[in-house]
């Protein structure tokens, strides 16, 4: 049989998915559940597979492509610092970093940052800073060291942040642990204050919890919490790693309650779709890092920080500012939900929709009479096969973080694929 070039085409298209998924597992760890999908290019706010199938990206990579795919501007940035200068090493002064700390200063809180490559490195180094300040600043019984966070929220998976992660799931099977980690009901204020002793230091929370189902706190829990710090002498650590950077519709969600934290960590949106992570801390707190007068280095990171990264996330911020896109992700954030709320009024299986900008949760309810799915997990696959991506969490939740450079036209085409997914 002699094969046309079409059918040459189409035939190597449809092989190269399962050539990749093969190599992968062959020679990777298989640490991800992975749909069987290999994407190949992106564009703002769609993907393409190697089947050639488009996909609008309502979850943008867990919120990291925070201004899309491929963003033209970021990928001119990149190149012209790849040009430049990549990393000569933390030991030299390099312009990109300095310009990013100033971006996130002059847009947040009077803060210094140090930089990382992820959010759990960032939540990591603020947890050693807050023991260096329980040290500094001793209770009744000597240092200060414990940390008390919430019930369902997500700091990572390292072997401090684990423990912070008030998650079971991201520590089974790592004992022993190490100790200071306390987990309380999150908007729950009086669990915070009983649980709070003489060896406790600080507090670590996420404004808006995300992997926690995308849960916003009553209005007074932030402001009333930042009273609490203040009172007991406890470090206020604001982990922004989902909210940062405009998502929510403020530079940061923390912003929303009218507070500021001591310390505030940044990682997904910051990096854009690269890996940066951010500790910012108060100029007394981040003191106590300062290896000229701490007698040494007390923190740090080989390749955090590197011109091509911080390039791209100055120019992330230099956007966002230009174009207007955090007042963007507020509007449309709002018309968004709104729309979903009035679908929901006529939907027995959508239970609550909830967040800020562009940060949504559609919490469903698969035991509805009526309802056509059995657990979110199909509601996603039914949006899937219908080119739109989104996410399930905490068994219950459709979870929606698209790049805020989506277009309401955008937005319209995604959410009449996710209302029928849920209601047909």
């Amino acid at each position: 049989m002699i094969l046309s070039s079409e059918h040459i085409l189409a035939t190597t298209e449809q092989t190269l998915t399962q050539q990749i998924i093969d190599r992968r597992d062959r020679y990777m760890s298989i640490n991800y559940p992975r749909y069987p999908i290999a994407m190949v290019r992106g564009e703002g706010c769609y993907l393409e597979d190697a089947e050639g199938k488009r996909y609008l990206d309502l979850f943008a990579g867990f919120g990291a492509g925070l201004l899309g795919h491929c963003h033209p501007d970021l990928v001119r940035t990149i190149t012209e610092q790849a040009n430049k200068l990549w990393h000569p090493g933390n030991l030299m002064h390099t312009e990109p970093q300095a310009l990013l700390a100033e971006r996130i200063a002059c847009h947040g809180f009077d803060g210094r940052s140090f930089f990382c490559h992820s959010g759990a490195d960032a939540n990591e180094a603020a947890i050693k800073l807050a023991r260096l300040y329980g040290k500094a600043r001793p209770g009744a019984d000597g240092k200060r060291y414990k940390v008390i966070s919430a019930n369902d929220g997500f700091h990572g998976r390292s072997f401090g942040t684990m423990l912070a992660t008030g998650q079971q799931k991201a520590r089974e099977g790592f004992e022993p642990f190490l100790p200071g980690f306390v987990n309380v009901a999150y908007n729950d204020l009086m669990a915070i204050k009983h649980a709070i002793d003489v060896e406790t230091v600080a507090v670590i929370i996420e404004p808006i919890q995300g992997e926690g189902g995308v849960n916003v706190p009553d209005d007074d829990y932030l402001p009333r919490l930042r009273e609490l710090c203040n009172e007991h002498d406890l470090l206020m650590i604001c982990d922004e790693v989902w909210t940062g950077c405009g998502r929510t519709g403020r530079y940061f969600a923390y912003q929303h309650w009218g507070i500021e934290p001591d310390i505030m960590t940044l990682a997904k949106g910051v990096g854009g779709g690269l890996a940066v992570g951010v500790m910012c801390a108060k100029p007394h707190i981040a003191e106590l890092y300062n290896c000229n007068t701490q007698g040494g280095v007390k923190h740090a990171t080989t390749l955090g920080g590197n011109c091509l990264s911080m390039a791209v996330s100055v120019t992330i911020f230099d956007l966002l500012n230009r174009h207007g896109l955090v007042e963007h992700a507020a509007e449309l954030g709002q018309w968004a939900m709104e729309r979903l709320r009035r679908f929901a009024q006529h939907c027995p299986t959508v239970k609550d929709v909830r967040g800020k900008g562009l940060m949504i949760g559609i919490e469903l309810n698969p035991q509805a009479q009526g309802s056509p799915f059995n657990n979110v997990n199909e509601v996603v696959e039914r949006c899937m096969e219908c080119g739109v991506l989104t996410n399930a969490i905490q068994g219950a939740v459709l979870r929606l973080a698209p790049p805020v450079i989506i277009s309401q036209s955008q937005m319209e085409e995604g959410l009449d694929v996710i209302e029928h997914a849920i209601s047909t």
